[in-house]
């Protein structure tokens, strides 16, 4: 960006308005404009200051922050920041923000944080980079996809970070309930992926839950990664399971969509499908190289359809990427690639 990004801070409590602000103005490539302390006054000053990027809590008074969300994506879209504490009620609202169209979402710190709000400046850099209008999502449907799909022996891998939500949600939905197992890595901390695991479960035909460790991959069912401390692998060829393994972060990311993509392309080879989505970074670029070089099929989101082009271009140009298609198509491609032939199974 040649201009720091400008953003407005909106939070009911002075303390964090003042931490948020101190964070963000540490970074020079960012420049806090102003402050709102509900979403009355949060209005005001998006009229006058015209910000980039806003910052939102989700636990104001009068107006709470998914109401406010809205009438943003409405009337005025910009790239939105949601600020959620850390908890099962903050994690459920956090979900309905990002579906709405907030570009992410950061938790609050907690007592004893040596460094609160750690990634919330490159956030909104990459928000205000990518200036994305969004609009309001229409409810998600259960999805009933069609029951002519016979799944082959195919394991599916998929790896996706900012906006992966959405994306992940259009995928899935195009999966039936015999759907090829599938395992994911999504970029979303430990408190946020058991309630999405459980979101998906209930608006896709296929069984979504979270991953635990020795689940065997079966048929109908998908595995999303926990947040936390432990990365996804898939191990074991002759009863392939999930392995929730203690290791360093990698390339910043705990679990790791690279952890994850090196586990399917030692195990499954050939008989593998790798799907990289939206994301900041280059997480999962290299291990979806490693799967394609073994002889599994890849397949990446494209730029035109990303709420950020940063982990699908870098696997692009490394040569990782297959297939590139836009969103709405990824589905649909996946089935065709893991379907049985109509004589013996892939």
């Amino acid at each position: 960006m040649s201009a720091p990004a400008r953003v407005l801070v909106v939070d009911d409590s002075p303390t964090m308005r003042g931490l948020i602000t101190a964070v963000l103005n540490s970074d020079p490539e960012v420049n806090v404009i102003g402050q709102a302390g509900d979403a009355m006054e949060a209005r005001s000053a998006i009229k006058q200051l015209n910000p980039d990027v806003v910052t939102l809590d989700i636990e104001m008074p009068n107006m709470n922050g998914l109401e406010f969300l809205e009438k943003i994506m409405r009337l005025r879209p910009m790239p939105v920041i949601m600020v959620s504490t850390m908890t099962h009620h903050g994690a459920h609202a956090t979900l309905a923000a990002l579906e709405i169209g907030a570009f992410d979402c950061v938790g609050k710190p907690v007592p004893g944080d040596a460094r609160p709000f750690v990634d919330l400046a490159e956030k909104v850099k990459a928000a205000a980079r990518s200036g994305r209008r969004q609009v309001v999502a229409a409810p998600v449907p259960v999805a009933t996809p069609a029951t002519e799909y016979r799944v082959g022996r195919k394991v599916v891998a998929i790896g996706s970070s900012t906006g992966g939500v959405e994306a992940l949600i259009a995928v899935l939905q195009k999966f039936p309930q015999n759907c090829p197992p599938t395992v994911i890595t999504q970029h979303m901390p430990s408190t946020f992926t058991k309630s999405f695991a459980e979101r998906l479960n209930r608006i896709c035909a296929p069984v979504v839950q979270e991953a635990t460790d020795g689940a065997r991959l079966e048929i109908g069912k998908v595995y999303l990664a926990p947040g936390g401390e432990r990365h996804l692998q898939v191990v074991n060829p002759s009863a392939p399971c999930c392995r929730l393994i203690e290791k360093d972060p990698v390339n910043g990311h705990r679990p790791s969509v690279d952890v994850l993509f090196d586990s399917v392309a030692e195990l499954a080879g050939r008989n593998a499908v790798g799907v990289i989505l939206t994301g900041m970074g280059r997480d999962g670029a290299s291990g979806l190289l490693k799967m394609r070089s073994a002889g599994a099929r890849t397949i990446g989101q494209n730029e035109k359809t990303c709420v950020v082009y940063g982990m699908p271009r870098v696997a692009h140009e490394i040569g990782a990427v297959e297939h590139q298609l836009p969103l709405g198509s990824i589905g649909e491609e996946i089935l065709k690639l893991t379907a049985a032939r109509k004589e013996g199974t892939e």
